[in-house]
């Protein structure tokens, strides 16, 4: 019998490349036969399918297929040449993922602002009670605890049943009847409304980056997925544009003075405005596209056919992409043969082991390296340093600027300069900004210099975690499974960074009570400094690595990446600080693998019981 572990190996790497080994004319058969099965068109269809299912086999090499027309060469060559190229209604599509992502950007700083005034008007503004101090943080938290218990795993059947299109607009409907209920909340009914909005937050923010990749071409395929990190203020990049325009609400709602029969007008404005962007998406979300990939899981072959049409400026460009998605799921769909516990081999089998260590290591570190400790509470921590209510938010708007301008470089160093590089370079900078900002409250307050000091730590701690744990974790996590278990290791994903989310929110208030400012930085700078060794230690490098070269990425042990990381460091202190002509260690080597059209891959290899 065939060992579980080779086999699972062997179904990986059909699915890295399903139609290789295949002769032109195999391939336009198989595209032919696609078509008649499924009744997905006519004879132009047919042709479209012919020719697209060739392409789908190597799409940069389109000048060696013979039947197209000039129109159909000059658009797939502009395709490789001009990549952001595209149809309008796919940066339709971009326009609404990312008008998604800033509802969440926009709650987290709103309640920034916000709390400066509700919890006066709630009684629980006493800095120096311990009771008041953690009600501020559960209010605060409440939808982060929402999403990593209940709202995470609503992400599937809600897929499943309503669709990536239906799934958003039921998701943005309840952010914005949710973020419309916190603006009337009186006392206690607050929590009960954020707690709501996570309803909302949870679904939405796993959704729309599948949304998005689902709808775009590979071309440009990852720099998308990015754009929701960009633009989101809350899921897997914290600061970015939404948390820039929430802050910006603050400041335009600052003055506006209560009302006949209203008190706490201004907050009611802030915390309301950010259902503005939900109910954008609600109104616009059907005139985009269903994802065709939804469509073929549910068998509904010739509606993903006509979505990919719209999204492309061809058919033969959406022939294309439709065979090949329609190969690659009939390939994923083998590996359901196995019949193993998913959730068991998680922990089981070395590989997913490895991975699962690895992702749940960033996404931790995502929220322990204090973030989320400013996207929150940076109002708190100006006015701690004795800038008035308006300054506060002045400054805070500042940080969110810094944060989105600096966003943007990220979505070009994450495949060029590494993951892992990328954090193990800002790891130890984000360390020194919290010690600096932190131990900056020893100024005494009556300097101007206090001030300075820590708006300018505050903001080098944006501008360095920006291209680093921003877009990293989510990045890093999306790939490092196999994909038999990807949705289920990136629900843990998603409910671990959404737990220490909460974590932080509400446990924030009480710590810099109990540890003064001072202590508060330094307990999250010391974090940061936990996580450098964690990272250079446990987390391998993914960049531009095929789906096999990770099942031997992730194939080495611990131990022996860890010995790895060791040598690594002393290779950085030898290169860089003593000048020593050396050669970094390469730790892998890139196996060869063959692919056959009646078989699963062979991976060369010694001890295949640590693959999958």
């Amino acid at each position: 019998s065939v060992d579980a572990g080779q086999l699972r190996a062997n179904i990986n790497a059909k699915i890295a490349n399903p139609l290789a080994g295949f002769s032109h004319a195999q391939l336009a058969q198989k595209g032919e036969e696609y078509v008649r099965t499924n009744n997905t068109g006519n004879k132009e269809d047919i042709r479209a399918f012919r020719l697209g299912a060739i392409l789908a086999q190597d799409p940069n090499r389109h000048a060696e297929v013979d039947g197209l027309t000039t129109e159909e060469s000059e658009v797939l060559s502009k395709e490789i040449a001009k990549k952001w190229s595209q149809p309008r209604l796919l940066y339709l599509v971009i326009v609404l993922c990312s008008t998604c992502a800033a509802v969440q950007g926009m709650d987290e700083t709103v309640v920034n602002g916000g709390q400066i005034f509700y919890s006066q008007q709630f009684g629980i503004s006493d800095k120096n009670s311990s009771r008041d101090s953690w009600l501020v943080g559960l209010v605060n938290s409440a939808p982060y605890l929402c999403c990593a218990f209940i709202g995470c795993w609503l992400t599937v059947p809600f897929n499943n049943w309503f669709g990536r299109r239906g799934t958003i607009f039921l998701t943005c409907s309840f952010s914005a009847l949710a973020c419309i209920w916190q603006a009337f909340t009186g006392s206690w009914h607050m929590f009960i409304a954020r707690f709501a909005l996570g309803f909302g937050i949870g679904p939405k923010s796993a959704t729309v980056p599948i949304y998005a990749a689902e709808c775009s071409p590979p071309q440009i395929r990852g720099a998308l997925v990015m754009q929701w990190q960009m633009w989101t203020g809350a899921y897997f990049k914290m600061p970015a544009f939404g948390i820039f325009v929430g802050y910006a609400s603050d400041l335009v709602f600052y003055h506006v003075p209560d009302q006949h029969g209203i008190t706490g007008l201004n907050w009611r404005l802030m915390m309301g405005s950010a259902c503005l962007p939900a109910i954008i998406v609600v109104c616009f979300v059907f005139l985009c596209p269903e994802s065709p990939r939804w469509y073929m899981s549910k068998g509904r072959h010739e509606k993903a056919y006509r979505s990919m049409c719209k999204l492309r400026y061809n058919k033969v460009q959406a022939a294309r992409d439709i065979f090949y998605m329609h190969t690659l799921l009939e390939a994923e769909n083998q590996s359901m043969i196995l019949g193993k516990n998913k959730i068991a081999e998680l922990v089981t089998v070395p590989r997913n082991r490895r991975a699962m260590q690895a992702s749940e290591l960033v996404m931790f570190m995502q929220q322990f390296c204090g973030v989320n400790v400013i996207a929150y509470y940076s109002s708190e921590i100006f006015l701690e340093a004795n800038l008035s209510e308006i300054s506060a938010l002045g400054a805070s708007l500042g940080w969110g600027v810094i944060n989105f301008l600096f966003a943007i470089p990220a979505v070009y160093t994450i495949d060029t300069f590494g993951r892992r590089n990328l954090l193990l370079t800002t790891f130890p900078l984000m360390s020194l900004c919290l010690f600096f900002t932190g131990f900056s409250f020893w100024i005494p307050s009556s300097s101007e210099a206090q001030i300075a000091c820590v708006a300018l730590g505050l903001y080098l701690f944006g501008i360095v975690y920006s291209p680093g744990e921003g877009p990293v974790p989510f990045t890093y996590s999306a790939e490092a499974y196999p994909l038999y278990i990807r949705s289920l290791g990136m629900s843990l994903a998603t409910a671990t960074t959404w737990f220490f989310n909460f974590v932080l929110s509400v446990t924030w208030p009480s710590l810099l009570k109990a540890f003064k400012p001072q202590g508060a930085f330094a307990w999250y700078a010391v974090w940061n400094i936990i996580g450098f060794f964690g990272v250079l230690f446990f987390v391998p490098e993914t960049k531009g690595k095929t789906l096999e070269e990770l099942d031997q990425v992730f194939g080495v042990r611990s131990r022996d990446h860890a010995a790895y990381g060791l040598r690594q460091l002393q290779y950085f202190f030898k290169r860089y600080i003593f000048r020593q002509d050396i050669e970094p260690e390469q730790l892998y080597e890139k196996d060869k693998v063959e692919h056959h059209p009646n078989s699963f891959s062979q991976e060369k290899e010694a001890d295949q019981t640590t693959r999958v």
